[in-house]
């Protein structure tokens, strides 16, 4: 019996990087129960067969999703190179991208809101996520310690603690929007109230650091 062609490696690359972008889709749409392997497989142009060459199964798929979107905004955050900033423009620039990349990949959100409902059960595998996460709590602490030094920021704020005010203030608003929107009466979606949702993030974030002058 013949052995089947190795697949070629830019080809491999090319495949499973649809997939993963296909699996993204799914995930994000319909949560881990609702996914289907058979969609997912439709959705990239390949098969089942093929899908199961580069992910055992569906959990392995979900978590490569995972560690792919981490990844992702992890990369976005590096680009910006924070640590290039004066250290208020550094906060503030955070606090914007924060809001804009939740803005503009709501599946972020959906696959987030997934995972904590299986209680990290599938990133609690990973060996890749909380190398991403830590060189960002690096990069904060930094332009903390520089504040601090020259005198702008208060001390002693846990650069982790002030990451996830930062990422909550844009979370809760944008996963909790429509209700937020029926029960205030007030459209909490449209781009005035989204701009405004901005500069109040980065008015609290700066005035809980800022030294009083």
């Amino acid at each position: 019996m013949s052995q089947p062609k190795e697949i070629p490696t830019r080809n491999k690359e090319r495949t499973r990087s649809l997939i993963l972008a296909a699996a993204t889709e799914e995930f994000s749409q319909k949560g881990f129960a609702g996914a289907r392997i058979e969609s997912i497989a439709e959705r990239s142009g390949s098969n089942k067969r093929m899908l199961y060459y580069y992910f055992q199964n569906k959990e392995e798929l979900f978590l490569a999703v995972m560690e792919d979107t981490y990844k992702t905004i992890r990369d976005a955050e590096s680009a910006l190179r924070l640590l290039d900033h004066h250290p208020v423009e550094a906060i503030r620039s955070l606090i914007a991208f924060t809001w804009d990349y939740y803005n503009l990949h709501p599946e972020f959100l959906h696959l987030l809101n997934t995972e904590n409902m299986f209680h990290a059960s599938h990133i609690k595998k990973s060996k890749n996520i909380g190398m991403y996460n830590s060189k960002l709590i690096d990069t904060l602490n930094e332009i903390l310690i520089r504040g601090q030094n020259e005198k702008l920021f208060r001390g002693g704020v846990d650069p982790l603690q002030l990451y996830i005010s930062i990422a909550a203030l844009s979370y809760f608003y944008l996963s909790n929007n429509d209700t937020l929107s029926t029960v205030f009466r007030r459209d909490l979606s449209n781009p005035k109230a989204k701009v405004e949702r901005q500069q109040h993030m980065i008015d609290l974030v700066l005035g809980y650091l800022m030294l009083s002058h």
